[in-house]
C-alpha cells in the first residue's frame, strides 16, 4: 500500500477512507454554510467548526475563501487571503490534523502555507495560475488536482435547487476526464512535483451535467485506474438536488449514497460538509468493501 505523510499523519492509501471536512470562509457558498454570512466573529466560528469536525472524525480540514458554485463571481487574491489566512492561522493553534487550502491562486496558496496549511487543493488542476505548480514543488507539499470544465455560460440557476451546468459536451466522458487529469499531472511533473504528492479529483459538479455527474460517480473505478489516490467531493451538490428535487440542506442522504458508491469504486478521500454522518457512512462502507487487502 502506498503511503503519504502529511504533517505528522500517515495516509495509507487503500487501508481506509479518509474524510476531509469543508470550511467555507465565504458569504455565498452553494451549500448554505458560508461562514462569512453568519456575521459576528466568523474566524472563531470557523475554528469552532473545525474543532468539531476533528472531534467527529475528520482527517483533513479544507479551508476555502472563494465560492466555486455555478455562476459565482471570482474575487481578488487579496480578498481571498484576508478570508483564509486568519482561519488557517487560528486553526493551526487548535488542531493537529492536516489543513488544506482550497485555492487555484499561487499567491493565496503561498500565504496559506505560510500561515500553517499543509497542502493545496487546486480546483483548476494547476491550469489557471502558471505559478502554482512551481510553488507546490518548491514547498514540497501535496496537491489535489481536480478536473474542471466550468464555464459561466453553461451555468443556470434555479432558486430552490441552486446552480447546475447544462449543455456540457464530452466526446467520451470518462476518457476525456482521464486525459485532462493526466495533463494536469504532466504540469505537476514538469514543475518537479513527485507522484507521491499528487491526489486526483474527478471534479464532481464542475462543468458536468446531472447525468454526467451520476455516471462519473458510478465509473469512478476507471479514474482510479490511473494509479493515483482519489478524492471524491459529491457533498450536497446540485446533481443530488436535481435528482431528488431537494435543496442543499436536505441532501445528506443523497450525499451518503454517493459517498458509499464512491468508496466502493475506489475513492480514498471524501470531501464533505456533514462530517459526523459521512464518517459513519465511510466506516460502514469500509467494513463492507475493505474486508480483505486488495
Amino acid at each position: 500500500m502506498r503511503l503519504l505523510r502529511i504533517r505528522d499523519v500517515e495516509f495509507i492509501w487503500g487501508a481506509r477512507t479518509y474524510v476531509m471536512g469543508i470550511l467555507n470562509a465565504t458569504p455565498d457558498s452553494f451549500s448554505g454554510d458560508g461562514l462569512l454570512a453568519t456575521g459576528g466573529d466568523w474566524v472563531q466560528a470557523a475554528v469552532n467548526q473545525g474543532i468539531r469536525f476533528v472531534e467527529e472524525g475528520a482527517d483533513i480540514l479544507d479551508v476555502g475563501g472563494e465560492s466555486t458554485r455555478p455562476g459565482s463571481q471570482p474575487i481578488s487574491a487579496e480578498e481571498e487571503i484576508q478570508r483564509v489566512v486568519p482561519v488557517i492561522r487560528a486553526l493551526r493553534e487548535q488542531v493537529d490534523v492536516p489543513i488544506s487550502v482550497d485555492t487555484y491562486k499561487a499567491r493565496v496558496a503561498a500565504a496559506a502555507l505560510d500561515a500553517g496549511a499543509d497542502m493545496v487543493n487546486d480546483v483548476w488542476g494547476l491550469r489557471m495560475d502558471p505559478d502554482m505548480a512551481a510553488l507546490v514543488a518548491e514547498r514540497r507539499v501535496p496537491v489535489i488536482l481536480m478536473h474542471n470544465r466550468s464555464r459561466p455560460k453553461n451555468a443556470v440557476q434555479e432558486e430552490r435547487l441552486g446552480g447546475r451546468y447544462v449543455g456540457i459536451e464530452y466526446e467520451d466522458l470518462i476518457e476525456d476526464v482521464k486525459r485532462e487529469l493526466m495533463e494536469s499531472v504532466s504540469l505537476a511533473h514538469a514543475a518537479g512535483i513527485p507522484d507521491e504528492h499528487i491526489i486526483l479529483d474527478p471534479g464532481i459538479g464542475f462543468g458536468k451535467t446531472v447525468e454526467q455527474n451520476l455516471e462519473l460517480v458510478d465509473r469512478l473505478n476507471e479514474i482510479k485506474a490511473l494509479g493515483y489516490p482519489l478524492l471524491l467531493g459529491p457533498s450536497r451538490k446540485s446533481f443530488i438536488g436535481y435528482t431528488l428535487n431537494l435543496p442543499p440542506d436536505q441532501r445528506v442522504e443523497g450525499t451518503a449514497a454517493a459517498v458509499a458508491i464512491g468508496i466502493d469504486r475506489g475513492a480514498d478521500i471524501i470531501r464533505v460538509h456533514d462530517v459526523l454522518y459521512m464518517v459513519r457512512v465511510a466506516r460502514m462502507t469500509d467494513a463492507i468493501v475493505r474486508r480483505h487487502p486488495k
